[in-house]
């Protein structure tokens, strides 16, 4: 299939562009001016220079594709201004939908976020994990990059009730190999790496293979209906952040934190953190929507992807494995 990327340069974008091509698929990859290419090294791709603020140049570039998938996104949970984050992420996604129609796509994969399904529900220390189907609506969208990704999706859904081809994707939290910024999950396992987290906040995350996010992209093409959405994760990832230390500390041989920050004591400590980034414009240590987001346990379960799309589901430990073997190869001082 000719294929077309957007977010190529990205963590869950590069390795989609090197799955695809290792199925020997033809790929156009979006790049804009001076994108961090590191990502991508190895793979045998067209770059396209742009972004998605041109419409017309997009569905000129589409032209001739079979799959489009569109994986970029502004994925900040601090900024001091939070206008091109939603021009990113809703405009951006819409100019990339009507294009991709327009040039006559028969597949378009809308990369969304589980921040848009439902919020787990926890009893008396159980954790349930939640579904595609689980009831969400726009007021449980915290903070603006959660906003924003719930706007997108809005709009994907109703341009599939119009007819496009739109499949969506909702990833857990991805790690392994070629997280060159890294990602806000992929710092968890540096920060652990650099002996830089003193402490942890109780909160759980559902943890992927990227490779196996890569792979349930291109199964979405193949096997996707449009206006479904699929939760791509694994059904044995959902981790506490105490399991999650305790793993890295076996496969790394790095002493694991002991102490359990209080929330309330991680709150005050955004504030802080915040407060100062405010004065200096420099990122915040401890952005406050992601101590916010810390107080659910992240679960979810991902067996409608499993059971429509054939999703794999690589052991955790093997992610976390890669992980640590590919920041260790060049990335441990990032």
């Amino acid at each position: 299939m000719n294929c077309f990327v957007t977010g190529a340069s990205g963590f869950i974008g590069a390795n989609l562009v090197r799955e695809l091509t290792a199925r020997g698929h033809h790929v156009k990859a979006l790049l804009r001016p001076g994108a961090d290419v590191r990502g991508l090294q190895g793979a045998d791709y067209d770059a396209v220079p742009g972004d998605l603020a041109r419409r017309d140049l997009l569905e000129k570039a589409m032209r001739g594709c079979d799959w489009c998938f569109h994986a970029a996104a502004s994925y900040h949970l601090w900024l001091r201004d939070y206008a091109p984050m939603y021009a990113a992420n809703v405009e951006g996604t819409r100019h990339v939908i009507e294009a991709a129609s327009a040039a006559g796509c028969r597949r378009i994969v809308y990369t969304s976020t589980v921040g848009c399904i439902g919020l787990p529900r926890e009893n008396g220390g159980n954790v349930t994990p939640t579904d595609e189907d689980t009831p969400v609506s726009g007021a449980q969208m915290s903070n603006h990059y959660k906003r924003s990704k719930w706007q997108a999706e809005q709009v994907a859904r109703q341009l599939a009730g119009g007819g496009a081809p739109v499949v969506i994707v909702n990833p857990t939290a991805p790690i392994g190999p070629r997280d060159v910024k890294p990602t806000p999950t992929g710092r968890i396992i540096l920060d652990f790496l650099n002996r830089n987290l003193p402490g942890y906040v109780d909160t759980g995350l559902n943890w992927v293979h990227v490779r196996d996010v890569a792979a349930g992209h291109i199964l979405a093409a193949e096997k996707g209906l449009p206006g479904q959405r699929y939760i791509l994760g694994n059904a044995q990832g959902n981790w506490t952040m105490k399991e999650t230390l305790a793993v890295l500390e076996e496969l790394s041989g790095v002493p694991a934190p002991k102490w359990r920050v209080p929330y309330a004591a991680a709150l005050l400590a955004a504030y802080a953190s915040e407060a100062l980034s405010a004065l200096t414009g420099n990122e915040p240590k401890a952005p406050l929507a992601g101590v916010r987001m810390a107080q659910y346990k992240m679960f979810f379960n991902p067996a409608k992807a499993i059971r429509e799309l054939g999703l794999p589901q690589t052991p955790p430990r093997q992610a976390f494995a890669d992980a640590i073997a590919w920041f260790r190869a060049g990335f441990l001082q990032h």
